[in-house]
């Protein structure tokens, strides 16, 4: 019996422990002073995230005008290496729909070493770089070389990580940042999310640092406010194409367009309605 207690008391000892070794020294850099020291990347905590409802490949799988209107009130979660989550609510895309779209990195049907993603399966990631400094994300739709911009975001939580985020990404000492300002831009929702080209290719239905889960209250056709495409240049009639999708009367969009707006409600379209 004394063999017996002795065996419980240590079995006990090990259940009660609240500190796991640390999985790499990335881990180790990115935890937060005074955070709970328990690693949060460990395959425990993905395997338990991953059990959480989540948009799969059959929501990816749709043509690109269908994809980038139906992200319209998703949710995109990322997962840093320290464990705080960021979610932010898709109120802003654009469509690319491939070789015949002039605006798109892939026009022509023409496949290169950066814009493979575009070509890839449904949910997958095209992240790349513009000016040399900033980054865009994309997520490729069915179509070949056919994805939609992730143009602005509203910010639900870890709104703090993100201004940290976007602080560290700008190089001269700003002003704090109002909620509104942290992810209304493509570039500016890459920083605040700390998305760069590393996540280039990943699959959204099966990493573990970014995914996406269902919205409340999806919009209705009158909530949505389809225009022209931002900073594509003189792209002939491509260029006045109603291919950028937003959400009426959402502060976080990036760029309204009152003219549209008022077309709306002239017919009758009146949000919620």
């Amino acid at each position: 019996m004394p063999r017996k207690r002795k065996l419980l008391a240590q079995l006990s000892a090990l259940q009660n422990t609240s500190s796991f070794p640390q999985i790499n020294a990335v881990e180790q850099l990115n935890t937060t002073p005074g955070a709970d020291p328990s690693p949060k990347s460990s395959k425990y905590f993905v395997i338990e995230k991953k059990n959480s409802p989540q948009l799969q490949e059959d929501f990816f799988n749709q043509p690109c005008v269908s994809l980038a209107k139906s992200f319209l009130g998703q949710i995109l979660v990322r997962k840093l290496p320290d464990g705080r989550e960021l979610w932010g609510r898709i109120v802003e895309t654009e469509a690319y729909l491939g070789g015949e779209d002039e605006a798109s990195h892939s026009k022509g049907g023409k496949q290169t070493q950066r814009n493979a993603a575009m070509f890839m399966k449904p949910g997958t990631l095209y992240v790349y770089q513009i000016y040399g400094i900033y980054f865009c994300m994309n997520v490729s739709s069915q179509g070949e070389g056919a994805a939609v911009l992730l143009r602005s975001l509203e910010p639900l939580q870890g709104l703090d990580a993100m201004r940290e985020l976007r602080r560290a990404s700008r190089k001269a000492p700003s002003r704090l940042l109002k909620d509104w300002q942290l992810c209304n831009g493509p570039s500016k929702l890459c920083q605040a999310f700390g998305i760069d080209k590393a996540f280039d290719q990943r699959d959204l239905t099966q990493d573990a640092a970014i995914w996406m889960v269902p919205g409340q209250d999806p919009p209705g056709e009158q909530d949505v406010v389809a225009t022209t495409r931002i900073g594509i240049g003189n792209r002939g009639e491509w260029a006045q194409k109603p291919l950028r999708f937003y959400l009426r009367g959402n502060r976080f969009v990036s760029v309204v367009d009152k003219k549209v707006e008022r077309d709306m409600a002239a017919k009758g379209h009146s949000p919620g309605s």
